[in-house]
Order: structure tokens, then sequence, then C-alpha cells
């Protein structure tokens, strides 16, 4: 069993940035292809962005250069620095993990508040 705790979420206005975190209680943390997903009030979870056991990132359309996802494997963390943030941007954001060997190993963080509104 996996535990994934994100944090860093907040209030801030438009324009603004922040930087989410979400560390992993796991030793295999590296084995993990790590992902982001979002949902706003009203609507469905959205994948965001991930980054690979290898490296490897991808993001949806409506992050593409505004967002940037890492990971530290030493620290076994997963990062999702946003930057320009929007009000459509407000959502509760959610930390997710899948053991590369095992795909049906999936594991999900309790979400962190972003809201952006002036």
């Amino acid at each position: 069993q996996v535990q994934l705790v994100e944090s860093g979420g907040g209030l801030v206005q438009p324009g603004e940035s922040l930087r989410l975190s979400c560390a992993a209680s796991t030793r295999l943390f590296s084995i993990h292809h790590m992902r982001w997903f979002r949902q706003a009030p009203g609507k469905g979870r959205e994948l965001v962005a991930v980054i690979t056991s290898g490296g490897s990132t991808n993001y949806a359309d409506f992050v593409k250069g505004r967002f940037t996802i890492s990971r530290d494997n030493a620290k076994n963390t997963v990062y999702l620095q946003m930057n320009s943030l929007k009000s459509e941007d407000t959502a509760v954001y959610y930390c997710n993990a899948e053991n590369r060997y095992n795909p049906t190993n999936v594991y999900w963080g309790q979400g962190t508040q972003v809201t952006v509104s002036s």
C-alpha cells in the first residue's frame, strides 16, 4: 500500500504561481508513474500531467506551457509547478501513482485545494 500526501494548495490571484508537492510513502517510488489530476466543482476528474518512472512527461493541452511536472526520487516526491494561473484552474488537485510493473496497483492522495480568484 502506498500513501500519497499532497500539499501546497491555496488561494492565489490570476497570473500568480503555486507549487504542489506529493510525498509518497514507498521505497519503490522510482518504479511508479506519477500523475496529477484535478476536479473542479460539478465536473469530472481530469488528467493534468504525467511523469513516467523514466522521467518522460506529458501535459493536458489546457496547461501546456504553464505547468511543469517533476519528480525527486531521492525524496519520494512529485511536484507540479503551476505558473500563470487562471480562474479556470480552480479545482482540487490529486496525486496518483501507478506501479509500472503492476498497473492494477494505483493509489490516490486526498487532494489539495487550489483556488484562483481576484
